[in-house]
Order: C-alpha cells, then sequence, then structure tokens
C-alpha cells in the first residue's frame, strides 16, 4: 500500500512515500481476543470462537471509551518511508515506545543528496533560488571534504600496512563519516518503523494536529490512511485530539476545529 505526497526537488518531483510494510494478521481480532480474555470467563483456547465483525466493534469500542487502551498494544504495524527530511525524522524518533532504521549517511556515499523544499519557500522564487543556491553548496562542500579527508586516510593506512583495496574502502567510509556533518537539516532520507497501535493512536493525535509541522502532518494523515485500510475499526476515530474532544492546544489552536473534523472523518 503506497501514498504520494508531491515535492519538489531541483525542478523533479520527489515522492515522499509511506508503505505498509507489514502488520500484525488480523490486527483487531487479536486486540479483540486480548480484551475478551480480560473480561470474561474463558481461556486461551475459547478466546476466539464467536468474533464476528459486530463483536470485534463492541470490543474495541468499549476499550477505547473505557480508556482501557493496554490490549491495543498487541498489535503492531511497520511502514517504509522515504522522501523525507533529515528534519522530519528527527521529530518522529521522538516518539520513543518505536523502533526506527534509518538509511546511514555513514556508509552510503551521497553523490548527489536529495533535499525537500518547504511549500512556502517552493511558492516563493526569490527564497526558492537561496535556498536552493545553498543546498548546491552544501554538495560542492562536501565533495570536497571526502576527497581531501579520503587522501589523507588513504595514504595513513597504506602506511600503516593495509592492502591498496581495504585501505580504498576504509578511507572512503572515514570520508563520508566526517563530510556528512555538511549536510542541512533538508536533507532526504529513508526509514523503516515499526509501533504498536497504542502508541500510534498517540502518534496521530500529536502529528495530525493542524498545529504539527508540515510534513510530519503529511506525513501522519497518509499513515493513518493506511492503517484505516487494513484496521477500519480500530482506527476509525482516531486523529488530531479535536476529533472526538475539545481542542487541547488553549489560545494556541489553529480555530478550524469543523474543518479538521470533517477532514478527518472522510479520510
Amino acid at each position: 500500500i503506497i501514498s504520494y505526497i508531491k515535492l519538489t526537488n531541483k525542478g523533479r518531483i520527489l515522492k515522499m512515500k509511506v508503505k505498509l510494510l507489514a502488520h500484525t494478521p488480523e490486527p483487531e481480532k487479536v486486540i479483540s481476543m486480548a480484551a475478551k480474555l480480560c473480561y470474561s470467563p474463558v481461556g486461551v483456547d475459547e478466546i476466539a470462537e464467536n468474533l464476528t465483525e459486530e463483536s470485534i466493534n463492541k470490543f474495541l469500542n468499549m476499550l477505547v471509551s473505557m480508556g482501557h487502551e493496554s490490549p491495543i498494544e498487541h498489535v503492531t504495524f511497520t511502514f517504509g518511508i522515504e522522501g523525507i527530511s533529515r528534519s522530519c525524522s528527527h521529530q518522529i524518533v521522538r516518539h520513543r515506545i518505536a523502533s526506527f532504521s534509518q538509511q546511514s549517511q555513514r556508509y552510503v556515499k551521497l553523490d548527489q543528496f536529495e533535499y525537500i523544499i518547504p511549500p512556502e519557500i517552493e511558492k516563493n522564487e526569490k527564497a526558492k533560488e537561496i535556498f536552493i543556491q545553498s543546498m548546491n553548496k552544501c554538495q560542492e562542500d562536501y565533495d570536497k571534504l571526502v576527497e581531501i579527508l579520503f587522501e589523507k586516510h588513504y595514504q595513513d593506512l597504506l602506511d600503516k600496512g593495509l592492502n591498496e583495496k581495504k585501505a580504498k574502502s576504509q578511507a572512503e567510509k572515514m570520508s563520508i563519516e566526517d563530510a556528512r556533518y555538511v549536510f542541512p537539516n533538508a536533507c532526504e532520507t529513508k526509514m523503516v518503523f515499526t509501533i504498536n497501535a497504542r502508541s500510534l493512536y498517540n502518534f496521530f493525535h500529536h502529528r495530525c494536529c493542524e498545529r504539527a509541522q508540515w510534513e510530519i502532518r503529511e506525513l501522519a494523515t497518509e499513515m493513518l490512511k493506511l492503517v484505516r485500510e487494513v484496521a477500519p475499526i480500530l482506527f476509525n476515530n482516531v486523529g488530531p485530539n479535536c476529533l472526538n474532544g475539545a481542542c487541547p492546544e488553549g489560545k494556541m489552536t489553529c480555530g478550524k476545529i469543523q474543518e479538521v473534523r470533517q477532514k478527518f472523518k472522510t479520510l
């Protein structure tokens, strides 16, 4: 399952790709079995019996209404994400009850790094020109740093007795490890992200909010679309905090609560 958001990169279209790589089979049934075990005198051999769509719906709605969300932790979702900035990935990893694997700039040499242009910069020609010049300069400086550092490391390793093949391989890794520091937050990255459904609720509550940073908000919305396809009951009423209650932002509210509610109820 793949969704796309168009972002520009040096005149090309850089696509944010979100793919649901894997998830717990029959996630809503698994949660219902856990809930049934909590609230009825059945053993593990009977918890899957008579679980109809209607009873599953009942169990899930009961859990949410009671605030008993621990059974929801029994199911996980794994996403493959690319076409996002390092700025966005830094926000994703703040959600600590999750697992992350991110493309390494220590091991992957970026001969032509991709980058994300924020929409407000994209639609302002003067700002866009400055931004692209800065990105080009980052690439130019990265290439120079790699070259300078490689020459030094390569010779040092040869002097230590390594053969040319090993010296070249290690020197390149050592060079890009330090040269990568010149890259900006706009640098494109890729990651695999696994999270349980309860933590995903929290992720959507915060990141689907209009006050969330634009890139992670768009990412979260696409992720919500994907999980609703495989677990529609579980995620039917999930979205920003204001979807089912008052806006928690107080004076900092976006002021568009009705518009936001309509958006996520018809997502």
